[in-house]
């Protein structure tokens, strides 16, 4: 005999020889399986649906995309038939753009950050709002200055009115010297990095028919300038942008120029950005020059860049910013984070990609912005000179990035920019290049603020060059 167990309560005998005849079998009882909750229990019809969307919803996802599609195509077509609404003139003037560029990065506040010894931390430690708009102008002098006075080279013999021509056609031969740099020779290139209490320099202006004209009127304004903000497009090269980010104290106490020639001028009002019966564009003041030295329009742009000192004479600090990109930060605030906190007289960024002046001039050939023969020209001077193949100058990036420079107008800094505008009209264009060897020459300037990638990234919006501006022809 053997013993089964079913359902845990009932044991049956079951004997080796019992028949196949099921009526002699005893029945036992099945448990069935109870209906769980759920989508079974729900009516037939919500059943159905909920399958059908189971089963088709790609199609019914590619269907909605394809409407979306329709839809923006349609409202994109009947924009171009409406004209936009006229901004105002006291907004922001960012939005008269051109349609053509890109737009991505504009008018962006975010801050930039970086993670440093593990904790998250902004690239550019401003001030707080509340103390950013009572921030004042400190009434420091620079009586340390190792320069007492700083002379700039003027022509001995005044022009004559027949020689009223268009200087841009005027060069020296095999130089791009001219009666707007005034023709240094190598021996005054070598005694403008002596520094003594009367320092007499080459730094543009060089005659009184050297180029470079603003009317009277600008010259008056510019003369009223403490602080300034300045930028410039030669050329028809790029458009405008609106800053951003700043206080109403910035504002009263700052100036934001902009430098214009006739061809972008004539530009930007095909693109209906017209200057103002004050001479505005937002908040920028437009000043036309008439009369550039150079056929180079990049040369002609290094001017305001690093000779705001000539312009702004009684300007005491110049923030810099090249036409591609849009400043977005306070003026004053940016003047305390960078160089009245640290005691700095110049800030400037590093470079971003390379570290050798040497290493830089071979990307300056293969990118086509300056030939192997002047670049060559340079190098060998260099050389000749002794400048070492250091990468790091006091502990950081001996080459910058010169899109946005900071600075103190002190005897000290203005030579320093001095010597490198000499520079670049001696040998080219690319500032990348000059600058590690004026700051090594030049030992008597210390006190230059080389700021990290990220912090230029905070300072501005990066928008890229436009379009190529056009060389002067005549």
């Amino acid at each position: 005999m053997a013993s089964s167990v079913l359902n845990s309560s009932i044991s049956i005998s079951v004997s080796d020889d019992d028949d196949e005849d099921p009526s002699t079998r005893m029945r036992v009882p099945i448990r069935r399986k109870r209906k769980k909750p759920g989508p079974r229990g729900r009516p037939d019809f919500t059943r159905k649906i909920l399958t059908k969307l189971f089963k088709w919803w790609p199609a019914l996802l590619l269907l909605f995309a394809t409407a979306l599609l329709v839809y923006e195509a349609f409202k994109i077509g009947g924009a171009d038939s409406r004209s936009p609404p006229r901004a105002k003139k006291s907004e922001n003037v960012a939005a008269q753009i051109s349609d053509t560029k890109p737009q991505g990065n504009l008018n962006k506040l975010d801050p930039t950050t970086r993670v440093v010894g593990g904790v998250r931390e902004r690239c550019l430690k401003l001030l707080p709002p509340e103390k950013l708009q009572i921030l004042k102008i400190p009434n420091d002098k620079d009586s340390n200055s190792p320069i007492k006075e700083l002379v700039y080279a003027r022509a001995t013999d005044r022009v004559s009115e027949e020689r009223n021509f268009n200087l841009s056609t005027v060069y020296l031969e095999g130089t791009r010297f001219n009666l707007f740099t005034g023709n240094q020779t190598l021996e005054q290139r070598e005694h403008s990095f002596k520094v003594t209490e009367r320092t007499e320099v080459h730094c543009g202006f060089y005659s009184e028919g050297g180029g470079f004209r603003v009317s009277d009127e600008d010259k008056s304004y510019m003369n009223t300038c403490k602080v300034v903000v300045s930028t410039c497009a030669f050329g028809g090269g790029d458009d405008l942008y609106q800053p951003i980010g700043m206080f109403e104290t910035s504002l009263q106490k700052v100036c934001y120029v902009a430098f214009w020639d006739e061809i972008t001028l004539a530009t930007q009002e095909a693109q209906g950005n017209k200057v103002d019966e004050s001479r505005f564009i937002g908040k920028w003041r437009i000043l036309v020059v008439r009369d550039l030295p150079f056929r180079d329009q990049r040369l002609n742009g290094k001017i305001p860049k690093m000779l705001a000192h000539r312009l702004f004479p009684n300007s005491r600090y110049s923030i810099w910013v090249d036409s591609k990109s849009q400043f977005r930060r306070d003026p004053l605030g940016v003047l305390e984070a960078l160089l009245w906190r640290s005691n700095h007289e110049l800030a400037i960024s590093e470079h971003g990609a390379r570290s050798s002046v040497y290493d830089e001039a071979k990307a300056v050939v293969k990118k086509n912005k300056a030939t192997p023969e002047e670049v060559e020209v340079q190098l060998t001077q260099y050389r000749q000179d002794g400048l070492p193949e250091d990468k790091r100058f006091k502990g950081k990036k001996a080459l910058a990035e010169a899109s946005i420079i900071v600075r103190k107008h002190t005897p000290l800094t203005n030579l320093f920019t001095c010597i490198w505008f000499n520079e670049v009209v001696r040998f080219t264009s690319r500032d990348q290049l000059s600058f590690p060897y004026v700051l090594w020459r030049l030992k008597e300037f210390k006190r230059i603020n080389m700021f990290p990638v990220c912090t230029r990234k905070d300072l501005v919006n990066s928008m890229g060059h436009i379009r190529k501006a056009k060389p002067l022809t005549n």
